[in-house]
């Protein structure tokens, strides 16, 4: 099983390193995954399966625990595995109804992923089916970059705020966003609804947050900011 998860792992960050290869230079190099130097790469084996990428340190091995180094095309990652054999808190999570994605981060204590995947009992781990999440993790993380850079060209004296709102995309800070797209665009309609949609877990969703706050500042089209008033 562990040669299994390690092989879907590397055939993601294969086909993310192939698909950011497709972008230009400065949207590849900006890629959360491209940009982070060593990821760690954790799987969780609960009743679901959870594969998730941290850039936050999870200190040495400790009894039992497991890890594997990789690289490829400048990705590199430590990936370590955890069950309740391992981490005991684990069997106390309750996924009877939904994978438990916080409370999985809660267990390991880490705060922030750059991105966080779950198998369901009963899925594969099929090369194929991890080209695919790598392709589509590299086109997501793309078009958030091109998406804070037409943002920041247009919020002048608010850069600085739109560049905080990037970093807890990267890091997968929901609420962060939230928060700093209302500060950019404080009076937009669309960015308030945005932010106060929840889901169930009581989140926003980041990129509808997102998007939102794109529109609010006229999108991806030719766009001149309003005139001031006289």
């Amino acid at each position: 099983m562990r040669q299994a998860v390690a092989g879907y792992v590397q055939e993601i960050h294969r086909a993310y390193v192939d698909q950011a290869a497709t972008f230009p230079p400065g949207v590849r190099g900006g890629m959360p995954l491209m940009a982070a130097g060593r990821l760690t790469v954790v799987a969780v084996g609960a009743r679901n399966l959870h594969i998730l990428a941290t850039q936050e340190d999870l200190g040495p091995l400790q009894g039992p625990e497991v890890a594997l180094e990789a690289e490829i095309g400048g990705v590199s990652w430590t990936l370590r595995f955890y069950d309740p054999v391992v981490l005991p808190e684990l069997a106390l999570l309750d996924e009877s109804t939904e994978p438990a994605f916080d409370e999985v981060k809660r267990a390991l204590g880490i705060d922030s992923v750059l991105y966080h995947f779950v198998a369901e009992p009963g899925a594969g781990l099929s090369g194929h089916q991890a080209s695919h999440v790598g392709t589509g993790l590299a086109n997501a993380h793309s078009a958030v970059r091109r998406d804070f850079d037409t943002i920041r060209s247009r919020v002048r004296g608010r850069e600085a705020l739109v560049d905080e709102m990037a970093g807890a995309a990267r890091s997968g800070l929901v609420h962060a966003q939230a928060l700093l797209a209302r500060e950019i665009s404080p009076y937009d309609e669309g960015v308030r609804t945005a932010c106060e949609s929840l889901d169930p877990s009581g989140r926003p969703d980041p990129d509808r947050v997102r998007r939102a706050l794109l529109d609010a500042v006229g999108g991806r089209t030719q766009w001149t900011p309003p005139a001031e008033a006289s």
